[in-house]
């Protein structure tokens, strides 16, 4: 449950530690996104040296959400923070690592990079 304003964790090493939401991709009257959907954020803390600078506009795949996922098996999966993955506009990650666990519905969303490059993938 991503929405504009809301603020993000970065689970890689592109150089930013902190993006906001700026739009969510996927239609005119989309409001929210969830594990696995593209928005629109601004870097809002980064690394000095980094690949990306504070204040530049990129897209990122959402990797981890409060808010819980619901699986079709009836299980659920909820994380303590809310994380993207900042990638280019190939849907390639911008980042050679990735940080922390990733759940399995990005597999379905066809970003196994990013799956491959997770240490955990839950």
């Amino acid at each position: 449950m991503i929405q504009s304003e809301s603020r993000l964790e970065v689970a890689d090493n592109s150089g930013a530690r902190e993006v906001m939401c700026i739009k969510v991709l996927g239609g005119t009257r989309r409001r929210y996104a969830s594990v696995g959907d593209i928005i629109v954020v601004s870097v809002k803390d980064a690394i000095p040296r980094g690949k990306v600078k504070k204040g530049e506009v990129h897209r990122a795949v959402i990797v981890r959400t409060r808010k819980e996922i619901h699986r079709p098996d009836g299980s659920a999966i909820r994380f303590d923070t809310n994380a993207a993955v900042l990638v280019n506009k190939q849907n390639e990650p911008i980042g050679t690592r990735v940080f922390g666990p990733v759940t399995r519905e990005l597999r379905a969303k066809q970003f196994m990079k990013i799956v491959s490059l997770a240490p955990e993938v839950l």
